[in-house]
């Protein structure tokens, strides 16, 4: 009987041991940890920065430069364009699909295979037909990074090969992925695993399958480009959407890319939660004119990702031009003129 007694204690006490390991097992898939050089994950919409390690360090990128270069060709000419390979993009080192001088492939093909398989030698052809040359085409890139706010980056080639004047940040790099992935020809392809570009003069099409490991392991990713040299490092860029709220994870110089970048992305969708603070044309208040009433509102919602213990205010400022303001504690988080919604005219 004593000997029943102590066994029972003995599975209690084992079973009490296994539930405190399960359990701190799930906490840990909730908290921020990678050991990038530099890391930052943000929440598209918001640009809001969940988790940030060295963000704001200025580095090499690799492969993970054809972000700003597709989002370059997406804003300067269409997909259906049908580009002549030339000279210079026959043999370009590194990552390649293997053009052959004079073939014909469209835009979208080549951009397929930009970030698919990362071609080398269809940045260069995309850069020449968007812009006459590599050089043109760089500062195309680094216009494009400013007008979106980077101010830590410069572009001199578009694929990301080692040039100590070629860098970025993490923080740069992700905000100018959340632009990119706003345009739906982008989404389409990074978040395509395999297809089949033409391969003009063979008997068989080239078939391209994403390097993106996470888009067959992670639940919800989406996107969006890896890249690696010995100087840059393990580089990458993911993205996933659940509930409503898409995130981007980006890892520099991280030798388990792919382990990680999931890590952070589970860590964003445990710990946030992308929510509606002001719905779309919701009114805010009116004046009253001799003539009639002005009714004022937000005629596009906005949404913030927030932790559960988070909470925000919103308020009106009717002085001059009525604005709204919504604010994280003291930190104003949306702030934007109002919009007139309808007049109402007395009849």
């Amino acid at each position: 009987m004593k000997r029943n007694i102590a066994i029972l204690v003995l599975l209690s006490a084992l079973f009490a041991c296994a539930l405190v390991f399960a359990a701190g097992s799930a906490a840990d898939t909730c908290s921020f940890g990678t050991s990038a050089q530099s890391a930052v994950v943000m929440e598209r919409v918001s640009h809001r920065v969940l988790f940030e390690k060295n963000s704001d360090a200025p580095l090499p990128m690799a492969s993970t430069t054809k972000i700003v270069t597709a989002l370059t060709v997406l804003n300067n000419c269409d997909v259906n364009d049908v580009v002549e390979v030339p000279a210079q993009a026959v043999g370009v080192e590194g990552s390649s699909v293997y053009l052959r001088k004079g073939e014909h492939l469209t835009v979208r093909e080549l951009l397929y295979g930009l970030m698919l398989r990362s071609g080398n030698d269809c940045a260069v052809a995309l850069a020449i037909h968007v812009a006459g040359s590599v050089d043109a085409f760089a500062a195309k890139m680094n216009d494009l990074a400013k007008q979106l706010g980077c101010c830590n980056s410069n572009f001199v080639n578009p694929h990301g090969l080692p040039d100590e004047r070629h860098y970025t940040t993490a923080y740069d790099l992700a905000l100018i992925t959340c632009h990119a992935l706003c345009n739906e020809q982008f989404r389409q392809i990074v978040g395509t695993k395999t297809v089949k570009i033409s391969n003009e003069g063979m008997e068989y099409d080239r078939l391209l399958v994403n390097k993106n490991k996470l888009l067959s392991t992670l639940d919800g990713a989406d996107g969006v480009k890896t890249g690696y040299t010995k100087r840059a490092g393990r580089c990458f860029v993911g993205s996933a959407t659940r509930n409503g709220m898409q995130v981007v994870a980006v890892v520099l110089n991280c030798g388990p890319m792919f382990e990680e970048t999931a890590q952070l992305l589970n860590a964003a969708f445990a710990n946030y939660t992308l929510k509606c603070i002001i719905p779309q044309n919701k009114v805010f208040g009116c004046r009253t004119e001799r003539d009639g009433a002005t009714y004022y509102g937000c005629a596009q919602g906005f949404y913030y990702p927030l932790a559960p213990d988070e909470k925000v205010s919103v308020c009106v400022n009717w002085a001059d031009a009525p604005a709204v303001c919504v604010r994280l504690g003291e930190t104003s988080i949306f702030e934007r003129p109002l919009d007139v919604l309808h007049t109402v005219s007395d009849l």
